[in-house]
């Protein structure tokens, strides 16, 4: 009985470092999720949204 768990606690490591072998090695570390380029969150950050706002502001002045 002590034979046959010794069998699968090591087919266990074997089958686990085969894997993750495969699997990009022993040291690699998960890749790294690119950034986001940064956009505006709300219509009040977002510079051309503002800029549009002050021409249709400046077209009412002028009317």
């Amino acid at each position: 009985m002590l034979k046959l768990i010794l069998l699968l606690l090591l087919l266990g490591v074997a089958i686990y470092l085969t894997i993750r072998q495969l699997q990009g090695g022993a040291g690699a570390s998960l890749p790294k999720q690119p950034k986001p380029p940064t956009r505006p969150v709300a219509p009040d950050d977002d510079v051309d949204f503002l800029r549009e706002l002050d021409r249709r502001r400046d077209d009412d002045d002028l009317s």
